[in-house]
């Protein structure tokens, strides 16, 4: 497997995974409906932990384009494969939203709200609010970046379990600082499935939201560059 198939691959099964829980949770007549925050926040965990257990030894796992750009910022990744890891993630989380429609395909046409059918593909905030909205993702992506780098740095290895602290990560995330925007922390995962939001056949699903897209695509990566020069300079 190449770092691009892996990058794709392991964005897919994120987005299968996360994107799936939240339809399972939030789309009518499924057999998780009004699950709530708890199962949300613990399905994007183990979305990350599927996603970055099983690339991790063939691409680095990055799975996310603030990590690329925040590596590369820093000297840890080549900016020359920075193009191709960013189209791997992009196309990856595509993939995996074509797929969540394709399997909750019925319980979407049963829901009725245009807003609950975007909900399970992107990110929206609970009050809009650019500057707010735009620091909740700095914030959020600069504690997951400055996390991930003095975890990968540790040299206890969990051995089969390496992929879980990422995954406790998100999960605190998610349960902490997850309330105001929906923490996306990444953009391929709220950008991608914005996107296939768009272009699929979806019964009365309304607009993509495109006013609000550039704040879960530009702010993680802002704060994720933060962060890895933060850690740069105090590591």
């Amino acid at each position: 497997m190449t770092p691009f198939i892996a990058e794709l691959t392991g964005t897919a099964m994120l987005i299968i995974l996360g994107d799936g829980v939240v339809a399972n949770v939030i789309l009518q007549k499924t057999k998780g409906s009004n699950g709530g925050l708890i199962a949300i926040t613990f399905g994007w965990a183990m979305a990350v932990f599927v996603g970055v257990y099983a690339t991790a030894s063939i691409s680095g796992a990055h799975l996310n384009p603030a990590v690329t750009i925040a590596l590369a910022s820093i000297g840890k990744f080549e900016w020359a494969l920075v193009p191709t890891y960013l189209a791997a993630q992009l196309l990856g989380a595509m993939l995996g939203a074509l797929i969540v429609w394709v399997v909750y395909r019925q319980h979407f046409n049963a829901t009725e709200d245009a807003a609950t059918k975007l909900g399970v593909f992107c990110t929206s905030p609970s009050i809009k609010s650019p500057i707010d909205n735009v620091l909740s993702e700095f914030i959020g992506t600069f504690v997951f970046i400055l996390a991930i780098l003095f975890i990968t740095k540790s040299q206890n290895s969990l051995g089969s379990l390496d992929a879980l602290p990422v995954a406790l990560l998100v999960l605190a995330i998610g349960l902490s600082l997850g309330g105001t925007t929906g923490y996306a922390i990444n953009p391929a995962r709220d950008l991608g499935p914005r996107i296939m939001h768009a272009l699929l056949p979806i019964k009365n699903k309304g607009g993509s939201d495109w006013n609000y897209s550039w704040v879960p695509v530009l702010s993680p990566i802002a704060g994720g560059t933060l962060a890895a020069f933060f850690y740069q300079w105090i590591a």
